[in-house]
């Protein structure tokens, strides 16, 4: 990490790694002072990628630029060690050094980086009141990692992160490891530092909320490439993979389009709108809400809708609602796995369900939105 003060510099990175079983080939960019959240199931790349940015690990090609600086080249033969890129990290766990305390942590990094004791203090008292608003910092600021909660850890991580004024921040799923208590108070500080500051960050996140409060934009990974990307709104109301769709929480249906809507792969049309026109056979998919499908022990009459007849394979309870989740009949339609239909409590015990029940979902046109399916 340096001491220049490095806020809001842009991120162009274009990278590709090799492993025996995997294949990391991402051109990923974040403009200045933008937040862009990279997600994607497990095993997709993410932490891979913010190895690479971080200069952990070494790609086999590529050029990854921070502000005016870059900080690998693997032609050129540059790759500038970790600590001098003007990144900063905060993952899962706080990792603070445990015999230091809250002052020395936050003051490690410009101290390392060549500022002087008085000034790095200086910015280390200044961060840590204002990740722990409300306390007081100079009692704070004596406290040992182990004299403190593991939110307050986590903000003092946070204040160590930003305290060498990096060029871009990592954000390794940082509220994963937190209470239910202590989540929504660090997603709202780390909205406001960062905002604030203008910070360039990357994060890394399995949630769609985290995406939605703190990003400006989504890029979503799939084995080690971007399939979709796009504004964080976009997104999340127009997915174009399942996984985009189940951190959503919206039922996703792949198939190509048709004039009715969109046609599956075994044949079916489910009927729906378009938001823009797409050419007939153009791969799409099919995006509706859990609360737009009704569910019955009979298959039901009456206006025109998209009716499927499935096995109920699982009751998630959500809140004040219950999520039934679905899964084909033996010889049935392999798409329906996993889609979800919300209904109360009431009408779940009306229609005495439990799993193997076999039950229709029937969704109305007006609620299907036809768009393009992943890049």
């Amino acid at each position: 990490m340096t001491g220049r003060d490095d806020r809001g510099a842009g991120l162009a990175a274009s990278v590709r790694l090799e492993r025996r079983a995997f294949t990391l080939d991402v051109a990923l960019d974040a403009e200045p002072g933008e937040v862009v959240a990279v997600l994607g199931p497990n095993g997709s790349g993410k932490s891979t990628l913010l190895g690479v940015l971080a200069g952990l690990l070494l790609p086999d090609a590529g050029q990854v630029r921070v502000g005016e600086t870059v900080v690998t080249d693997v032609g050129a033969g540059i790759s500038v060690p970790p600590h001098r890129r003007g990144v900063g990290l905060l993952a899962q766990q706080p990792l603070l050094f445990p015999h230091l305390t809250a002052l020395a942590n936050v003051a490690f990094g410009p101290r390392a980086a060549g500022v002087g004791k008085r000034e790095a203090h200086e910015r280390a008292r200044e961060l840590i009141a204002d990740v722990l608003p409300g306390l007081d910092a100079d009692e704070m600021s004596r406290r040992r990692p182990s004299q403190m909660s593991g939110g307050q850890q986590q903000r003092v991580a946070l204040a160590r992160a930003l305290a060498p004024r990096p060029g871009l921040l990592l954000l390794d799923e940082p509220l994963a490891a937190l209470d239910v208590d202590a989540t929504p108070a660090m997603r709202s500080l780390l909205r406001r530092v960062i905002r604030d500051a203008k910070q360039t960050a990357l994060l890394v996140t399995h949630s769609a909320l985290d995406a939605l409060v703190l990003a400006d934009r989504i890029a979503v990974l799939g084995g080690g490439r971007i399939v979709e990307q796009g504004a964080t709104r976009e997104v999340l109301t127009k997915p174009r993979t399942p996984f985009t769709a189940r951190i959503a929480g919206l039922d996703l249906v792949p198939g190509t389009a048709c004039a009715e809507g969109l046609r599956t792969r075994d044949g079916t049309v489910v009927a729906g709108r378009f938001d823009d026109p797409l050419p007939e056979g153009e791969s799409a998919v099919a995006v509706f809400p859990p609360s737009a499908v009704a569910v019955f022990r009979d298959r039901p009459s009456g206006s025109p809708r998209n009716v499927l007849q499935v096995r109920l394979a699982a009751i998630e309870p959500q809140g004040d609602t219950v999520r039934l989740r679905a899964a084909p009949l033996a010889g049935g339609h392999a798409w329906v796995d996993g889609l979800a239909a919300d209904v109360t409590l009431a009408a779940a015990a009306e229609l005495a369900v439990e799993p193997g029940a076999e039950l229709w979902f029937a969704v109305k046109a007006t609620e299907v939105a036809v768009h393009p399916a992943a890049l």
